[in-house]
Formats: C-alpha cells, sequence, structure tokens
C-alpha cells in the first residue's frame, strides 16, 4: 500500500483511547470517521470530539454515524472497544473492509491474533471476519478517560507501538506498516514501528495483569499501590509469573520488574481503566486481562499461584459488582 493523501479512517469506539486517536488524526486528514451511538453520537455531531491535556484543548469535526453501512470500505480501521465487546461489532465490518483495508485493534490483555495463544474465547466471530493479513497489531501506553460523551482527558504516556502479527517472534517492518507509522505521526501521535509486536504486548501485560486487579481489589490509584511496600512485593511476584508464562511462549523480557513498575509510578496519581470503569459502573475486561494470562500459562503447566489467587478474588469482586459481561450480553 502506497501513503494515501486522504486516508479513509474509521473508529469503532468512541472512549478514551478512541478519542486520543481520532482528535488527533481529525486535525490533519479530513475523512475520520467515528461509528457511535446515544448521547457520544449526539455531543460528536453538534460539539465535535474534545481532547484536553495539561498542555492543550483540541476540538475536532469528524463524521458520526450511527450506521457503518452508510461509509463503505475504509483505508484503516481502528477498534478501540472494550475486549469483551469485539464480538459484538463483528457485524460491522464487513462493510467497512476492502481488500486493502488494515485493522487495527487497539485493545487490553492478550489479542485474538496473538500468537501461541491457547484460549477458550467466545471471539470466533471477529477473527472469522478480519482476514489475518488484514491486521496490524497494536500496544497503546497513553493513560486517557472519558470525562463526558465526546470528552477524553489525557493523563500521561504517549507511546504506541505497531507490528505485523506473524506466528514468530519477530517480523520486519513492512511498507505498509511503515506508511501506516509515518501517517500516525504526521499528527503528532508518539508511533513507533516494532519488529516484535509480540512483546510488546507482553511488556505491557507485565503491568496491566497486575495493576488493573488489584485496583479494582482495593479501589486504588497505581501510585498509592506501588508506594505501599505489602503491595509492591505483590507486584514482584505476580510479574515473575508473567515473565514465566511468556517466557514459554519464548517471549524474552528485558525490563527488570523494578524498572517496569518505575514506568508506571512515574505516571503519578492514575486510575487504571478497570478501576474507571468499575466506578462508572461498566464491565471491566478481568477476564482479557488476567484470565488470558492464566489460561496460557496452564495450557504451558506453569504455575501461577499468585495470579490465580489475584483473579479468583478479582473476578469475584467483578461479579458481586455486576461487572462481568455474560456471553449472552447481559451480566453474569
Amino acid at each position: 500500500m502506497t501513503h494515501l493523501a486522504n486516508p479513509q479512517i474509521c473508529i469503532i469506539g468512541a472512549g478514551a483511547i478512541g478519542g486520543f486517536l481520532g482528535v488527533q488524526l481529525a486535525q490533519n486528514y479530513p475523512r475520520v470517521n467515528v461509528i457511535a451511538r446515544g448521547e457520544t453520537l449526539r455531543q460528536l455531531e453538534e460539539n465535535g470530539w474534545i481532547f484536553e491535556s495539561a498542555e492543550q484543548r483540541i476540538v475536532s469535526k469528524v463524521n458520526a454515524v450511527s450506521d457503518a453501512s452508510t461509509l463503505g470500505p475504509q483505508d484503516y480501521v481502528f477498534l478501540t472497544v472494550k475486549s469483551y465487546s469485539l464480538n459484538d461489532i463483528s457485524a460491522l465490518l464487513p462493510r467497512l473492509l476492502g481488500p486493502h483495508t488494515l485493522v487495527i485493534p487497539v485493545i487490553n490483555g492478550v489479542p485474538w491474533w496473538f500468537r501461541g495463544q491457547h484460549l477458550e474465547t467466545s471471539l470466533g466471530s471477529i477473527s472469522s471476519v478480519v482476514p489475518p493479513h488484514q491486521i496490524l497489531g497494536a500496544v497503546a501506553y497513553p493513560s486517557c478517560q472519558c470525562t463526558a460523551p465526546g470528552q477524553v482527558k489525557h493523563n500521561g504516556g504517549t507511546r504506541l507501538y505497531f507490528g505485523e502479527p506473524h506466528p514468530d517472534i519477530r517480523s520486519p517492518v513492512t511498507p505498509r506498516l511503515q506508511n501506516f507509522v509515518s501517517l500516525l505521526k504526521s499528527c503528532d501521535l508518539d508511533a513507533i514501528a516494532s519488529e516484535d509486536i509480540t512483546t510488546e504486548v507482553w511488556k505491557k501485560l507485565l503491568g496491566n495483569a497486575c495493576f488493573n486487579p488489584v485496583s479494582l481489589l482495593t479501589h486504588s490509584s497505581t501510585d498509592l499501590l506501588i508506594d505501599d511496600p505489602l503491595v509492591y512485593e505483590l507486584f514482584k511476584s505476580m510479574m515473575a509469573e508473567i515473565i514465566s508464562v511468556g517466557a514459554a511462549l519464548g517471549i524474552k523480557i528485558e525490563t527488570s520488574i523494578a524498572d517496569r513498575i518505575a514506568a508506571t509510578r512515574k505516571l503519578g496519581n492514575i486510575k487504571t481503566s478497570m478501576l474507571q470503569d468499575a466506578e462508572a459502573g461498566k464491565f471491566v475486561e478481568i477476564e482479557a486481562i488476567l484470565g488470558s494470562v492464566l489460561a496460557i500459562g496452564n495450557h504451558h503447566q506453569i504455575s501461577t499461584p499468585t495470579l490465580q489467587s489475584v483473579f479468583a478474588l478479582a473476578r469475584m469482586r467483578s461479579e458481586t459488582m455486576g461487572l462481568l459481561k455474560a456471553k449472552n450480553g447481559n451480566h453474569s
């Protein structure tokens, strides 16, 4: 694919990360389409997409629609929904996909395209809709939150990694990947082309699978958790087990556990996405973020007692709060 002057870009998922990407893309490219509904759709239509950070406030006009069939094939389709909603949007995708469309799932947890994944998941419909050769893997580090429908606040972090999914660990930076990353950089997004997107996924999980469930259990921000000596030791044990599971897949994490924790501590007072969702009464991604790691570990017979304990407690907490999405779309 050659570089496109005015690409057709579609974002499915007008939440925090969708807004982080969409607002800045729309500053440079006129055809940013967003599939939204309800109050979010109304706000985007009437007031534009609003992005706020400590440094700036940006308002971008986007083409917000509720019906994907009005758009036609796109050049790039970003999936920025929660992992449990992937099946819900699978019916939208055939209308947006042409032979050269690239689909970029920017989601938490272990994605369905991940190499060596041995999970009992309900992602069959999404994997059958999106051809593997039309996927670019993604890992997003920005910490954002939706302060209101159509409004996103950026709290910290900017890095965005993208790479070609491949059965092996490493994969070359292809022309289409380089063109895509160049497009994002032209919008002042901190995009990086990775030859090893699989390891990038696992590096993010190293933090997410620890901070998210423990923040859900304690209702605490990441800085308070890290600064507590006992929780700090808990994180060290959890991360050591995650590294062991990754090693069974051939993934080698170069970053030390102390450095990984320190990187999150630098962000300051941050509420994890799982804690934000719980406080808003929304479903949480406990299965994708931590349950998926345990499933892979169990398949490879890796002992993960600390992860198992935290998962059991966090899942029960989610269930008693009515925050687990059942396969039929209702609360479990």
